[in-house]
This record gives C-alpha cells, sequence and structure tokens, in this order.
C-alpha cells in the first residue's frame, strides 16, 4: 500500500476493500467496522511476549472479534480487564473482569455478551490505573498514527480516563492488526485521535515513536449537546465543568466534533 488516501474514511474504505479482496477478513466481515481478520490469536500470542504486556496487571481493551483473543489471553494470565460499556450509557460504563472469578470461563467472560453478563459494572473513578490500553484499528502506520471506525467512542474513552489519571504516561498503547492494516502513507491524526506505541502482527511486534501527541483530555468544544446529554458520565462531569471552580460558569459545548472522529 505505496500511498494514503487524504481523508480518513478513505483510508478506512481502502483498507477494509482489501482485506475482503485478499480474503483475510473474517465473519461478520471488514466493512464498517474494526475487522476481524485472520491471525488475530497469532497476534493475540505475540503481544503476550512484549514487555509491556508482561509488565501490566490492568489492561484496558476495545469489545471488538479481533482483540477477543487478546481479552482472553489476558484473563487466563491473570489480569485485570476493563471493557467499556457499549456507547458509554450507563453511569457505571465500564466492565470489570476479574481473572479471579471467572476460571474456565475466560473466553466467554471476554466476549461482548459474556462480558456483560460476568463483568462488574463500575464507575469511571472507581477504575484503578491502567498499564496496557488494546485498541482496535482499522489502520496504522509505524509511526504511531491510528485510525479506528469513526465512532468516536475509543477517543472519548481514553479521554476520559486521561482526566481522572487512570492513564498516563506509564500506559502502554497497543493494538493488534493484519500486516494488511499497515500503511506507509501517511495517516492524518487530530489532536483527540489515540497513537499506538506498539503494532502486533501475527508476525512481528512494531515499536512506534511517540511522534504524535495523546490527547490529554475531554475536547468540550468538539462534542454535541446531544452526544453529551446521551452519555450519563459526560452529562455529570458537563455540569460540574458549567459551575466550575468558585461558581464560575463556563460557555456550554455547542459545536458538533468532525465527522473524522476516530473510535
Amino acid at each position: 500500500m505505496p500511498h494514503a488516501p487524504r481523508s480518513k474514511q478513505a483510508i478506512r474504505e481502502r483498507v477494509w476493500s482489501l482485506l475482503a479482496e485478499r480474503r483475510v477478513a473474517r465473519f461478520p466481515g471488514a466493512w464498517g467496522r474494526i475487522p476481524n481478520v485472520t491471525g488475530a490469536e497469532a497476534a493475540a500470542r505475540r503481544l503476550a511476549e512484549s514487555p509491556a504486556w508482561r509488565a501490566a496487571r490492568v489492561l484496558k481493551c476495545n469489545p471488538d472479534a479481533p482483540q477477543w483473543p487478546v481479552r482472553t489471553l489476558a484473563l487466563r494470565q491473570g489480569k485485570r480487564v476493563f471493557m467499556a460499556v457499549p456507547r458509554l450509557r450507563t453511569e457505571r460504563c465500564f466492565l470489570a473482569l476479574d481473572p479471579g472469578r471467572l476460571a474456565g470461563r475466560e473466553r466467554e467472560a471476554a466476549s461482548i455478551r459474556g462480558a456483560a453478563l460476568h463483568g462488574t459494572p463500575t464507575r469511571l473513578g472507581d477504575l484503578p490505573r491502567i498499564d496496557l490500553v488494546v485498541a482496535g484499528s482499522v489502520a496504522v502506520g509505524r509511526d504511531g498514527a491510528r485510525l479506528g471506525k469513526g465512532g468516536g467512542f475509543s477517543d472519548l474513552e481514553f479521554a476520559l480516563l486521561v482526566e481522572r489519571g487512570r492513564i498516563g504516561p506509564w500506559t502502554t498503547v497497543a493494538t493488534t492488526v493484519h500486516p494488511l492494516q499497515i500503511l506507509k502513507g501517511a495517516i492524518p491524526m487530530l489532536a483527540h485521535d489515540i497513537p499506538v506505541d506498539l503494532i502486533v502482527t501475527p508476525t512481528e511486534a512494531i515499536a512506534c515513536p511517540r511522534r504524535h501527541p495523546r490527547p490529554v483530555g475531554i475536547r468540550w468544544a468538539e462534542l454535541a449537546e446531544e452526544k453529551i446529554r446521551e452519555i450519563p458520565v459526560l452529562q455529570r462531569l458537563a455540569g460540574r465543568r458549567a459551575r466550575g471552580p468558585g461558581g464560575d460558569r463556563h460557555r456550554p459545548p455547542t459545536r458538533r466534533r468532525s465527522r473524522d472522529a476516530d473510535g
């Protein structure tokens, strides 16, 4: 893939098409999602060989199918795993998976349905510090640039955890992908986009320079009021922000996020 297209959506569509054409996308297909690709299990095993993985005790992982083996392996190795509630639709917006309570049921609990059944709903403020974030990707670059499916929720989850001090300089951000998802051309990165420190395929682990700055918190001006109303934790934080220290009031956010929001 010698040249990257200009827009994020063009890049997504190019990668989805390529994965489908090369027949490496598994059920339910590549388009419109974090693609479930062949080799996901091998990529998870290779990730588990990395120093960042071995040092990690607490993971935050996306719920998508290609990272199911990552979540399963983490639980089998005694690591605590946190997954976000879909669309952050509850105040207890993360599900805590405790390996001590899941012996023999790790794979089931690591699925989306299983996490809802076996996970403990947890408030943002009750999460521990996160050692390793595993993010799903549509495309990545060796410079650490990353592109998700465009929903914006991965970015928002990351920003919330940064603001609460649960993610910091100590946190490694990794992704597992098929080699065809690694682009040679540039991937546009905006201030809310999450770069990665480690790209893992079934055959290699690629350490990325921290060339792209990480998000430093919630970018309120880019959030639509409708989205704030739909997410309880954002409603609460927006209300606290509006009151401000010493009773100062802030102008409420009204501008919508860019259509190229990540996720």
